[in-house]
């Protein structure tokens, strides 16, 4: 159950209009579902403002859907995360409505919009055309946490001048996810424009002595610019995540 579903719940109770009888068994739905093969966290939402998200690299196509269905039968959205092809198009084929991303490997249900998380706007941004998957994984999953964000591709500190063209966006924001490959350079140079908070996320993305993003990954880690929170090789979702928990942090009472 959701924060905001729990909110009804007891809503409804104060008001007459639900039997602490029936709040008490809502309340009472094991927390879990166990398919054998996977044990479904029922319970993530209420505890963290988001279902269990699915993984899908490594999972059979099957469990993937049945998991999914085990999220969907307690009208949680499902959001699937690093689907190859063969697997989006499996999945897709037997979850009727979801919505695909195939740049950003994603797969989506939702039994109702995500709720929109108010005074608070997001910027993603990313060095180049190459790093599109890891920027789009990210866009997806601000969009299951309900975070609304800008969108800016292709602005990599090799033509810095189509940064400078976007600053006033960047003013703006509250939170800025940056996502680059080759030397990593963007996030430092985006941190040291900004007070924001800055998420940055090295990719895979660059030559040989790139080693596939540590390059990228250490120059983050060593910015010049103060205060840049670094996530994982590629992990656009982690960084998403990231700010959904700066989000939820703001909303406490």
């Amino acid at each position: 159950m959701t924060p905001d579903a729990l909110r009804v719940l007891l809503d409804a109770v104060a008001a007459g209009t639900l039997a602490p009888g029936e709040a008490a068994s809502q309340l009472s739905d094991p927390h879990e579902t166990d398919l054998g093969f996977a044990v479904v966290d029922q319970h993530r939402a209420a505890r963290q403002g988001l279902p269990e998200v699915v993984f899908g690299e490594g999972k059979r196509p099957e469990h993937i859907v049945a998991i999914a269905e085990a999220l969907l039968a307690r009208k949680q959205n499902v959001f699937i995360t690093r689907l190859d092809d063969a697997k989006r198009a499996a999945v897709a084929a037997a979850l009727p409505g979801a919505r695909v991303n195939d740049v950003a490997r994603t797969l989506a249900v939702e039994c109702t919009p995500p709720v929109a998380v108010e005074d608070f706007r997001a910027v993603v941004v990313c060095a180049g055309t190459s790093d599109l998957p890891v920027f789009e994984e990210c866009c997806e999953t601000l969009h299951a946490a309900g975070i609304a964000h800008d969108r800016v591709t292709d602005v990599g500190v090799a033509g810095i001048h189509r940064l400078f063209a976007r600053m006033d966006t960047f003013r703006d924001a509250d939170a800025i996810v940056v996502v680059a490959g080759m030397e990593g350079a963007l996030p430092s140079v985006i941190g040291g424009l900004v007070s924001c908070p800055v998420v940055a996320v090295p990719t895979s993305i660059g030559y040989g002595a790139g080693a596939g993003g540590y390059a990228a990954l250490l120059g983050m880690l060593t910015s010049c610019a103060s205060g840049i929170t670094v996530c994982n090789i590629d992990n656009g979702f982690g960084a998403a995540i990231a700010l959904h928990r700066i989000v939820r942090a703001r909303r406490r009472p």
